[in-house]
């Protein structure tokens, strides 16, 4: 009965998200859970991530930081879903309220569209203002091209990491595993980076996020080539997952390049390739190299097409589930 109602629960919050998304007027007036994430993971680096301390410290402290921030956030989850189960109908419409906010369709695909926006409206310079609040790579240093590339990388990868990963998360482990996986995600992405300050404290982090991430990952690449049949045709289909399939091994992270292929191949562009973060230039080879080497700002509409055409699909899977385990 529990798998049930959590597939119901997530067929309404993914229609939620994509209707309504994420209120800004409600976040300027509380703090958004996933803020409330980096809060507590800035506290546990500054109390255990202490600059005095041996590399080997530093390594087990991290695991046992993000060991008690991933019980504490399930904890949670669990005390909520608790807490909702006794207000029976209006509980679980509130568990769909708080499954809403943890996914990230019409926030992700409403930051990309500004990149397209701006780009058709101040030029290059507009789409570096928008491109720079989704992406950690230096603005200056892109041309046109290159924003319309990390605007597609982006959203590529956040569908993995921003709704099918969540909504898989939710599935399984109801709350209790949709805010653990948060919470690693959170911690992975202010902690798990290779710097000389957190290679040792955010190993585990880092290394739980791939895990966490990697049936995700596989998934969406079948998400986004579903989502280019029913946007772009076969071909395109047929495309996404060749390139998904051949290329999506080629990132640096075991998990991002596999949605990122299945994009590019659907596109039939060229993604990843050097960029530079933070003035250090990082090598990576290019995903569907014999695709089209410029990159437009028609590609991120056609890329935001196929993320709402493959976010489409995962409702229907799940709605399909729901009705079959019924």
């Amino acid at each position: 009965m529990m798998i049930e109602l959590n597939l119901l629960v997530l067929v309404l919050a993914l229609l939620l998200d994509r209707i309504v998304g994420d209120p800004d007027i409600l976040w300027a007036r509380l703090p958004h859970p996933v803020v409330l994430f980096g809060k507590a993971i800035s506290s546990v680096d500054r109390w255990f991530n202490r600059s005095d301390l041996t590399k080997q410290k530093r390594r087990r402290n991290g695991v046992w930081a993000i060991a008690c921030l991933l019980a504490a956030s399930a904890l949670a989850g669990l005390v909520l879903h608790g807490f909702f189960a006794l207000f029976g109908l209006a509980g679980i419409l509130l568990e769909v309220v708080s499954v809403t906010i943890f996914l990230a369709q019409k926030s992700l695909s409403g930051h990309v569209e500004a990149v397209a926006t701006g780009l058709k409206t101040d030029g290059v310079r507009g789409g570096r203002a928008a491109v720079a609040m989704i992406v950690g790579r230096d603005p200056e240093t892109l041309d046109e091209p290159a924003v319309c590339r990390a605007a597609i990388e982006s959203l590529a990868e956040n569908f993995s990491d921003g709704v099918v990963a969540p909504a898989l998360w939710f599935v399984v482990l109801g709350l209790p595993g949709l805010l653990a996986y948060k919470m690693l995600n959170t911690a992975d992405s202010m902690i798990g980076h290779k710097s000389e300050r957190y290679a040792d404290f955010g190993w585990a982090s880092a290394r739980l996020d791939d895990v966490a991430n990697w049936p995700a990952a596989r998934l969406s690449i079948v998400l986004i080539a579903v989502g280019a049949w029913l946007r772009r045709g076969r071909a395109a289909c047929r495309e996404s997952l060749r390139i998904a399939m051949r290329d999506g091994g080629l990132h640096r992270s075991p998990n991002s390049g596999r949605p990122e292929a299945a994009m590019a191949g659907a596109l039939n562009v060229q993604l990843a390739g050097p960029r530079i973060y933070s003035g250090v230039v990082v090598m990576e080879p290019m995903i569907n190299a014999a695709g089209r080497e410029t990159a437009t700002a028609a590609d991120i509409d056609d890329a935001v097409s196929v993320f709402h055409a493959s976010c489409s699909t995962l409702t229907c899977i799940v709605l399909i589930l729901f009705v079959f385990l019924l």
